[in-house]
């Protein structure tokens, strides 16, 4: 009899011994992963109070760059051309806001019931279907682009992350809002060309909403452009 109690106790006590090394483990995984976290979310608190602190300072060198402009326009006829040439080449490059008659198009991702053996993401609205709008509307004469009030420039991305579009690295869910300063009615009859690029989409249910308006509001691209490779070419310079 006390052979078997002695038995049943061992057994207990291995059983208690297993269970309390698993919990210690799962906890201290469990903690090590909470830290990591913690270690993630204070890092991304740090690049974004970097890039808040740097979009300061490049307003408060644009405030600054204004006003020696403005100073040094009064000061002659020839500085004055040069702060027109200057303020020319900041609109091309998308550094200025704008304003002027174009269309305003609203992308959604299909409200359609998926059909049975039919893949879902067809129905989504993904960076190619953006990019498609962009083209035409650039093709078509568009002046200024923005998708979600990002201002589109040379070095702009629209890629797909997931279930959403990063644009100048911010992330974006549908709908979608595409704003183009241009010839309205050439804009809208760019996208709405047969089987053009709203027709495709319109294919998986896509929505794409065109709507023409007198004064579009642009804002200009705020973030920050560098290079590290590409360089002015002088003349003279060996190719």
């Amino acid at each position: 009899m006390k052979k078997n109690i002695y038995i049943s106790m061992i057994l207990v006590s291995l059983v208690l011994g297993i269970m309390l090394s698993t919990q210690f483990k799962i906890v201290k995984k469990s903690g090590v992963t909470v830290q990591r976290a913690e270690e993630l979310a204070a890092q991304l608190k740090q690049l974004q109070n970097e890039k808040d602190a740097l979009l300061k300072q490049i307003n408060e060198l644009e405030t600054k760059i204004n006003t020696y402009e403005e100073a040094a326009s009064k000061s002659s006829v020839i500085t004055q051309a040069l702060k027109s040439d200057v303020e020319k080449y900041k609109q091309l490059a998308g550094l200025t806001d704008v304003q002027g008659p174009g269309v305003i198009v609203t992308i959604n991702d299909s409200k359609q019931a998926v059909p049975p053996g039919q893949d879902p993401n067809l129905f989504l609205v993904h960076d190619e279907d953006l990019l498609r709008v962009v083209n035409e509307l650039r093709a078509a004469g568009a002046e200024a682009i923005s998708l979600n009030d990002q201002r589109l420039i040379a070095t702009s991305e629209i890629r797909c992350v997931g279930p959403t579009v990063n644009v100048n690295s911010v992330r974006f869910a549908a709908p979608y809002v595409i704003k183009a300063i241009g010839d309205p009615d050439t804009l809208e009859a760019a996208l709405k060309l047969k089987g053009g690029v709203v027709d495709t989409l319109a294919t998986w249910g896509i929505e794409v909403n065109i709507k023409k308006s007198d004064k579009i509001i642009i804002k200009k691209y705020d973030g920050v452009i560098k290079f590290r490779y590409a360089k002015p070419l002088i003349e003279g310079e060996n190719k």
